[in-house]
């Protein structure tokens, strides 16, 4: 049956008071409460009895175990975000070339990226001859409101408190302004952000389903304890297993995230350092390109509304509400201010914050995503863990029940900072080959793109199979062997940048006899101890692409 382990209490929900008419001020909040506070369940559940009470199910016998990434002669793509819609189809009426929900950076809605890392030869398809053992995936949560007093619901208050003191007006493409009401909620998850994860869900069970036949006991798959997170697991887990048994079908290990825990799918608590000034590097960076890139763009929608002295951290909010608004609601008016070269710029700032906040240019990343790599490592080894020096819960990580060694599937589920911590301490150089990142200009030959590392429902999967050797080389040898690869949203990364899998595979893989010694290697190299509590000296230098300074 499924448990919660660890959960502390209740889950917080979203406060907010009942269906509040429109205020006349432009810029005011509304907000709902469903269901109805009078409304109770309980109050009549003996009229509505549930499917096993009532009975007469018909047949119900189940198929076989699907296994597409080995059985379908081509890998499906993800690339629709239905019932969103692209801002452009409006005013064209068809599927427009160019997507703006594509240059969201951490904000867009996952899809499939296709060879944009570098490799044309390989799919998510198993190459043939090949069969899989074991799979682990690492998956963001779904769409979500934004976090608390973030820059949308910020910018909302600037304008209620315009409409209420000043002559504002707005006219031209801001006229919607006049009547515009802030509709977003903190936190948690919208409706789209749900489907993203339930679909997530089913599609991981049509294509590794088989692996199932591999268990002895029930699985337990990991999240952490925040309301989005929570929520984001079991729409995985409904869509995996079935919304009828999926509570019976595994064991749900509930993370604390919070100051004093230790949490590797959060680990940002366990590394003081930075959550300090160090993490100001990204913003600081995003901030000097968002003065050239919206330049122009401030006086052009100045023309068009009085009363308010726009700057340019409130045109940033006003892209940011396009795509909040659009994952929360479906659709957002101010997705049609902004050209496709503003749309691009936005995207460049976002890959310059993660960069280096969270990405190789931040000296504290690979520490904060070697934990993950630790346990990655014991997992594929099925060898204990017993030094837990860095983020890793020696609760949780040291005790077999909560942290099993023998899956033939694993589902972990984390944020978008920490997937990118993550490829960072796994040492994916294709993703860094371009940095470090400038801050006046979008380089030519870009390699990270953060809407293709930690979008919305991102997802890092480890592809463990079998494979003859004539499979993967020019060799006859009909010998089988172990390999890993990692497929990131779809597209297989190479390996190349981990020791001892140096040699180019067009495949995307590397003996994964070979790849346990490159990551050994690599936790040996990261001193925890050194990149989370060291005294830094302000300004860092910007010519980081590890995610740490080397001693």
């Amino acid at each position: 049956m499924l448990s919660t382990i660890l959960l502390l209490g209740a889950l917080p929900f979203a406060t907010a008071s009942p269906l509040a008419s429109a205020s006349s001020f432009a810029g005011s909040t509304e907000t709902a409460l469903y269901p109805p506070p009078s409304a109770t369940f309980s109050a009549f559940d003996t009229f509505f009895p549930d499917a096993e009470q009532v009975g007469f199910a018909g047949p119900t016998p189940t198929g076989d175990e699907a296994e597409a990434v080995a059985t379908a002669p081509a890998a499906p793509q993800k690339l629709d975000t239905y019932p969103l819609l692209n801002p452009l189809t409006e005013h064209t009426g068809e599927t427009p070339s160019f997507n703006p929900l594509r240059y969201w950076g951490n904000l867009s809605p996952w899809y499939s990226v296709g060879d944009a890392f570098g490799l044309p030869d390989a799919t998510p398809q198993l190459p043939k001859g090949c069969e899989l053992t074991q799979v682990h995936l690492l998956h963001r949560h779904g769409a979500r409101y934004p976090t608390s007093g973030d820059v949308p619901s910020q910018f909302a208050e600037v304008v209620n408190k315009a409409a209420t003191t000043t002559g504002f007006e707005a006219s031209g493409p801001l006229e919607f302004l006049n009547t515009w009401t802030y509709k977003l909620g903190a936190e948690l998850l919208t409706p789209f952000g749900r489907q993203q994860l339930y679909d997530l869900g089913v599609a991981f069970r049509v294509k590794y389903g088989d692996l199932l036949k591999g268990f002895t006991k029930l699985p337990v798959f990991r999240t952490t304890s925040e309301a989005r997170m929570v929520d984001s697991a079991l729409q995985f887990a409904a869509g995996f297993f079935g919304v009828q048994t999926y509570q019976q079908e595994y064991y749900e290990l509930i993370i604390i995230e919070e100051d004093g825990f230790n949490n590797t799918l959060a680990p940002w608590n366990a590394c003081p350092v930075s959550n300090g000034p160090l993490y100001n590097l990204g913003t600081d960076a995003a901030s000097k390109w968002a003065a050239i890139y919206l330049k122009d763009t401030v006086p052009r929608l100045q023309k068009y509304i009085k009363g308010i002295e726009l700057n340019v951290e409130d045109v940033v909010a006003m892209q940011e509400l396009c795509a909040y608004e659009t994952v929360a609601l479906g659709y957002s008016a101010f997705c049609d201010l902004f050209t496709e070269e503003e749309w691009k710029g936005y995207e460049y700032g976002n890959d310059l914050n993660f960069w280096y906040s969270d990405g190789p240019g931040q000296p504290t990343t690979a520490s904060q995503g070697i934990g993950y790599v630790q346990e990655l490592v014991a997992r594929l080894t099925q060898t204990p863990l017993t030094s837990f020096e860095t983020s890793l819960n020696s609760t949780l990580d040291g005790n077999n029940v909560t942290f099993p060694l023998d899956q033939p599937i694993y589902v972990d589920a984390t944020h978008d900072t920490v997937i990118s911590t993550i490829v960072t301490a796994l040492n994916f150089t294709s993703l860094a080959a371009n940095g470090p990142l400038p801050t006046d200009h979008i380089p030519k030959h870009q390699t990270y793109f953060v809407n293709q590392i930690a979008p919305f429902a991102s997802n890092l999967v480890a592809q463990v199979m079998s494979c003859p050797a004539s499979a993967v080389t020019s060799s006859r040898s009909s010998s089988k062997e172990s390999y890993i690869r990692f497929l990131l949203n779809d597209g297989v990364v190479p390996l190349t940048g981990i020791a001892h899998c140096e040699t180019p595979n067009k495949f995307g893989l590397c003996p994964t006899a070979d790849f346990i010694k490159g990551m050994q290697q690599r936790i040996a190299e990261v001193d925890y101890n050194f990149d989370c509590f060291a005294n830094y000296t302000l300004p860092m230098p910007d010519t980081l692409t590890n995610g740490r300074i080397i001693q």
